[in-house]
């Protein structure tokens, strides 16, 4: 298949599915995820498409949500990594709410194993992850059906949660700036996500690294809101992830790297000096008055004078 063919099929694919991943690319197109990669380079310099970690995806932050099965194949190392760290900042007995998508399912998978637990959701990937685990109770919200992502929605779903209070929120989305906070391309979710926040003391955000710096239709938790971000470490050449976590630890959002070598006890980024200092502190505590939770974080360096972070060795942020 020459070239031009190779582009006009992934291109016809994206468009067809809102993301692919380039490992399905290269099993249609019969060729190697390397020349997949170089065509979706090639395909976004001419502002056909947009790329993203492990696949790619129709151009601009505000075109329409692609549904699980293409979200389900893209950035999978990513997303396991990021629940296996952010499960650890859930406590026996502890009463949280999931939101829907394909990280947060991987997160549930993990939230099995952990007794007392009560998981309140709108998500059936998550009820259905939790449905065996005989120490972990789930309630489930009303709502009508989203068969895109398996959620349920609408003023039904709004409704149960009110008059809800738990301690965490674990949500996901389709963007994350330290601008406007997380958001979703859907007004149906966002909504819902919105009353899972009022819900909890605390917001706990999954995304990694292709999500940063993108923004999308509607608006879910503001910068303000967010206690803590679990992302993963960004590639060396990704300096607009770096950016973002910076401006986001900035604001007061802690940081939590999945993947970084050591994730035990935390480090404050202080400046003093005109410079940045490291210095060893025990993991700051929530910023709405909640017991501090999860695990400590091992030292790690904190942000360079350059504003990007040593790769792969942030942990928690957190400015005075």
């Amino acid at each position: 298949m020459f070239a031009a063919e190779r582009r006009q099929l992934i291109l016809e694919m994206v468009r067809a599915n809102g993301a692919v991943s380039l490992r399905e690319l290269a099993r249609v197109v019969q060729t190697s995820e390397v020349t997949v990669r170089r065509d979706v380079r090639a395909l976004e310099a001419e502002g056909l498409l947009d790329r993203r970690h492990g696949g790619a995806v129709l151009p601009g932050g505000f075109t329409r949500e692609s549904g699980f099965p293409q979200k389900s194949h893209l950035a999978t190392a990513e997303k396991t990594a990021i629940a296996d760290l952010a499960a650890g900042f859930v406590e026996e007995g502890e009463a949280i709410v999931v939101g829907a998508g394909t990280t947060t399912q991987e997160l549930a998978r993990r939230l099995a194993r952990v007794p007392g637990l009560t998981v309140v959701t709108n998500s059936l990937l998550v009820a259905q992850a939790l449905a065996h685990a005989n120490r972990v109770e789930v309630v489930m919200t009303g709502g009508t059906l989203r068969g895109s992502n398996y959620a349920l929605v609408g003023s039904g779903a709004e409704q149960s949660l009110q008059g809800l209070r738990v301690s965490k929120a674990f949500l996901s989305g389709s963007g994350l700036t330290a601008e406007r906070g997380l958001s979703t391309s859907n007004m149906l979710s966002a909504s819902v996500d919105r009353a899972l926040v009022q819900a909890a003391s605390e917001v706990v955000v999954l995304a990694d690294h292709s999500k940063l710096g993108t923004d999308t239709m509607f608006q879910t938790v503001p910068t303000e809101l967010i206690t803590r971000l679990v992302t993963d470490e960004p590639p060396g050449h990704e300096d607009r992830a770096g950016t973002e976590l910076q401006a986001l630890a900035d604001q007061g959002v802690q940081i939590a790297v999945a993947g970084a070598p050591g994730s035990e006890r935390a480090e404050r980024a202080e400046p003093q000096g005109g410079g940045r200092q490291r210095r060893d502190v025990p993991l700051p505590g929530p910023r709405r008055g909640h017991a501090p939770g999860g695990p400590q974080l091992r030292s790690a360096p904190v942000l360079g004078d350059t504003g990007q972070p040593d790769r792969g060795r942030v942990a928690d942020l957190r400015r005075r």
